[in-house]
């Protein structure tokens, strides 16, 4: 199989045409250096992933035309992050790790000690889409516009679990804590540098919702205990039983 994926947000169907966007025009015309006849992959998320062929491309258009249908949809983990920003380089990094996990939402989120001041979705967005189409998966996370975490927590739904990974050492162990719990969708929170000031972290013990969780004897930077703590939860509740299928 081709191993040259694009995500689209187009229709697709058989036979159907597609006219991909500039800078995928460009990527597949001078990086890839892709010719007309060449085959790529395609998926947009709904409609599993296609093989399609080159029909016209230069450095600003390209016209796909799908020959059939290689992977159909299926439903991944409902799983998101939430998490305070951190600075320019971890949070492109943490964006790229935790779509390769198979999160479907990050959510950044304003703290008292957060210390970034804007978020650049559109960037992560981007960087969003690029780990989808290198990982395989068949679906792009929603990367949602920061919130302070008042509102965030004010319009939680109950019915979704929130871990919290408790740096205090007060949580239980991960697989325990899930296990013992009878939701079927959660979220994690993650604070920033330096963790929660203490009125949010007992604002959010206190929470009905909130499972506590531990991440272990050693305190692990913001980044890395978001990617400690998916790569736990798609080990207890994940997909990570599941064989590969890549369409051959």
């Amino acid at each position: 199989m081709p191993k040259i994926r694009i995500y689209t947000e187009n229709e697709l169907l058989k036979d159907g045409v597609v006219e991909l966007v500039k800078e995928q025009a460009h990527y597949l015309c001078n990086v890839m250096r892709q010719k007309e006849g060449e085959e790529i992959l395609v998926f947009n998320g709904a409609s599993g992933e296609w093989l399609a062929k080159i029909n016209s491309i230069s450095k600003k258009n390209c016209s796909l035309q799908m020959v059939k249908q290689t992977r159909e949809q299926k439903s991944e983990p409902d799983i998101w992050l939430c998490f305070a920003p951190v600075k320019n380089a971890p949070i492109n990094y943490l964006v790229q790790k935790a779509t390769e996990l198979g999160v479907s939402k990050l959510v950044p989120v304003f703290t008292q000690r957060t210390v970034v001041s804007r978020v650049n979705t559109e960037r992560l967005k981007l960087i969003a889409v690029e780990a989808a189409e290198q990982s395989r998966r068949l679906t792009v996370p929603e990367i949602e516009e920061p919130v302070k975490l008042s509102a965030l927590i004010n319009g939680w739904d109950e019915n979704r679990g929130l871990i919290l990974c408790d740096e205090s050492g007060g949580g239980k162990p991960f697989a325990k804590a899930l296990n013992d719990d009878s939701r079927k969708k959660y979220s994690i929170i993650i604070g920033p540098e330096g963790g929660f000031s203490q009125s949010e972290f007992e604002m959010l013990k206190n929470k009905p919702y909130v499972i506590a969780v531990g991440m272990g004897p050693r305190i692990l930077r913001a980044d890395t205990a978001a990617i400690a703590a998916l790569t736990s939860y798609m080990n207890v509740l994940g997909d990570w039983d599941e064989q590969p299928n890549f369409g051959g």
